[in-house]
């Protein structure tokens, strides 16, 4: 997979920072990951993309992984073959289209005036993460956590990097592996950053 320089020179600098200014026990505790109250609920989209498959993304799908944000729209990511039937599913079910994402899809409203953001992939990392979802307990498919920490690594802003040290210091041995897997699949360049991140996390929580 192609990253943008500018992207991966802007995440090294960022860990740079974060590693001269971190300190172990400066977060959230382990306890409070398990403790988050989960209010921020995703819509329940199956009844509008009903045969088109999806998977939640953004803030939404981080609670799964790391203490919660505020977030005011939900993201979900669709295969560009999907498009035209999700964009038709989306007319018929009475949303507004708001405009289109720079990073490929657009903004919707749906019809109790919340927002949806619908990107849309060609990548192959993106037709894995839309067939091996982990499943929220709102019963919506959810990006898994190496395929959310690939989306964030591939953006590169602050948020998303602090989103991945967070997530990265709360998962175990067995999610670890998985998301070492995927980077090293399709952004092998990353795989030195990402321990970096795993490193800065740990310390966040000790």
């Amino acid at each position: 997979m192609y990253e943008p320089t500018a992207v991966a020179a802007r995440r090294k600098a960022y860990l740079a920072l974060a590693k001269r200014r971190s300190r172990p026990g400066s977060g959230s505790s382990r306890a409070h990951l398990h403790r988050r109250t989960s209010r921020q609920t995703a819509p329940d989209l199956r009844s509008i993309f009903q045969e088109v498959p999806f998977v939640v993304v953004g803030a939404i799908a981080a609670r799964l992984y790391m203490p919660e944000r505020m977030t005011y729209d939900t993201d979900v990511l669709v295969l560009v073959d999907d498009q035209a039937a999700c964009e038709n599913r989306l007319e018929q079910a009475g949303c507004r289209k708001l405009g289109n994402l720079a990073i490929g899809g657009a903004s919707w409203e749906l019809v109790d005036g919340a927002e949806l953001d619908v990107i849309f992939s060609k990548e192959l990392w993106a037709y894995e993460a839309i067939n091996e979802p982990n499943m929220a307990d709102t019963g919506l498919p959810t990006i898994a956590l190496s395929y959310l920490v690939l989306m964030k690594l591939l953006s590169g802003r602050a948020q998303d990097i602090a989103d991945i040290t967070r997530m990265l210091g709360a998962a175990d041995d067995a999610m670890l592996e998985g998301v070492r897997a995927v980077v090293a699949r399709h952004a092998p360049d990353a795989a030195e950053d990402v321990e970096s991140m795993i490193e800065l996390g740990k310390m966040e929580y000790e």
